[in-house]
Formats: structure tokens, C-alpha cells, sequence
């Protein structure tokens, strides 16, 4: 998913958090829009260490290739992992997240909007037909990786 549909799908979700808890901390709904798309910050990184590029025009356009050869890929029968690893998507960063919310709320907070972005991301894996590409774990990947 786009990083402008997040922002969007995010900044809906605080509003409904808003409405339906309006005592709510600005500070906190902040923490749970802002984590609702800055989650992706490890897509960036990919790409820049990829492309040794630090334009977000040019993430934006690695990503854009990349998502096309996968496409291709797909329709052709082939399906392979996405060749980088987003550390802010596992299982394991969300539960440190988790875990670290019990030593300051912000980070419940912050919890909250990444599980949001994650399950839009399943989502819209489910409807792209691109679940297989994203590992979840970062101990499979390890495993995997050496």
C-alpha cells in the first residue's frame, strides 16, 4: 500500500479513535497517526541502501520497479519474497513496542498505529495476491538469511 493511502487511512482511524474517545490526549492521537504510516521508514532505508540514493523520489520510484517486476512475477507463477527485510513490520518490533508500552503509554499508543498499518498491509497483500512476498519474522529470516 502507498504511503499517501496510510497517511489518509491513518489520519481516518486517530478522527474515529477522536470521536469515540474524545478525553483523548492530541499528544497520543498524534502518536497513533504518525506511527500509522512512519512505520514504513524501513522501506526507505531499503531502498537508499539499495540505491545508495537518499531522494524519496527515487525510494518512490525503486519501489514502483520493483512492485512492477513483481507483478510480472505473479502473473507469470513465479512467487519470491520482497529481496529486502522491513524490521519495523515483524512480529518481534511490534511485540517490543508492546512490551515497552508498559514502561511509557506513548508507546501503546504508538502500538496501536502500527498494528493499524499492519493489517492494512495484510489487507492489501490479500487483495493483491502478495502475502508469500513479506516475511513476518525476523528470526525466519535470520534463519533463512545465514
Amino acid at each position: 500500500m502507498l504511503p499517501r493511502w496510510h497517511i489518509l487511512f491513518g489520519a481516518i482511524f486517530a478522527i474515529i479513535i477522536w470521536i469515540a474517545v474524545p478525553e483523548i490526549n492530541f499528544f497520543y492521537l498524534a502518536l497513533i497517526f504518525l506511527a500509522s504510516f512512519l512505520i514504513d521508514f524501513d522501506h526507505y532505508m531499503c531502498a537508499v541502501k539499495t540505491t545508495k540514493k537518499i531522494s524519496l523520489k527515487n525510494a518512490f520510484s525503486y519501489y514502483e520497479e520493483l512492485c512492477a517486476k513483481q507483478k510480472k512475477e505473479i502473473a507469470a507463477g513465479i512467487k519470491k519474497k520482497f529481496p529486502e527485510f522491513h524490521a519495523f513490520h515483524t512480529i518481534e518490533f511490534h511485540l517490543l513496542v508492546g512490551i515497552l508500552s508498559f514502561y511509557w503509554i506513548g508507546f501503546f499508543y504508538i502500538f496501536i498505529g502500527m498494528i493499524f498499518h499492519s493489517l492494512l498491509d495484510i489487507l492489501s497483500f490479500f487483495k493483491d495476491g502478495t502475502f508469500h512476498a513479506r516475511e513476518f519474522f525476523f528470526f525466519n529470516w535470520i534463519r533463512k538469511k545465514f
